[in-house]
């Protein structure tokens, strides 16, 4: 079993119980998955770029990313339809809380002038948030890096409102401000 994943269960879920006792342990928030994404505008240009990114995704989530494809054709964008310009990561289970494990405690101390992510959600319980750069978890190997490249984080939660779902990040280990 994962290590976050134990510390949820001994310790977290007792906490949150103990925190609100109009609740059982079935109704405590818990994580339901971690989206990862990136979109790639490069890979238009470049066919490598979407091979390369796909491998460094593989690297830092633990499995292989789904190519993301449009879905319709823009032309002031030089996009047609059916044209691969992202890649996505779901990550359930035990490969969710390593991940998340490894985010908090490894990477994000290695984001520069990091001062905590902001506490607000998307209203719905999810947590949503960017980074600029692949190259923070230690996994990349920065001698192939030939660019930079940014993706989304998406954490998704059983709480139904943000304050729920920051209080069970919190509890996790997550670098709030």
């Amino acid at each position: 079993m994962s290590r976050l994943k134990q510390k949820f269960k001994d310790a977290i879920v007792p906490e949150l119980m103990e925190r609100h006792p109009e609740r059982n342990a079935m109704d405590t928030p818990s994580l339901k998955k971690i989206v990862i994404s990136m979109g790639l505008a490069d890979a238009l240009k470049d066919k490598n770029a979407l091979q390369e990114h796909s491998d460094e995704l593989a690297l830092i989530s633990g499995q292989k990313p789904v190519v993301t494809r449009s879905k319709k054709a823009i032309s002031n964008f030089k996009l047609r339809e059916n044209q691969p310009i992202g890649l996505m990561v779901t990550l359930r289970g035990k490969m969710m809380y390593d991940f998340l494990d490894r985010f908090c405690n490894i990477a994000s101390p290695r984001i520069r002038d990091f001062r905590g992510f902001n506490k607000k959600g998307d209203g719905r319980g999810s947590y949503n948030f960017g980074i600029s750069d692949q190259q923070i978890f230690p996994e990349v190997n920065l001698d192939k890096v030939k660019r930079a490249q940014g993706m989304n984080i998406t954490i998704v939660t059983t709480a139904t409102n943000d304050a729920d779902c920051v209080e069970l990040l919190t509890l996790l280990g997550f670098p709030f401000k």
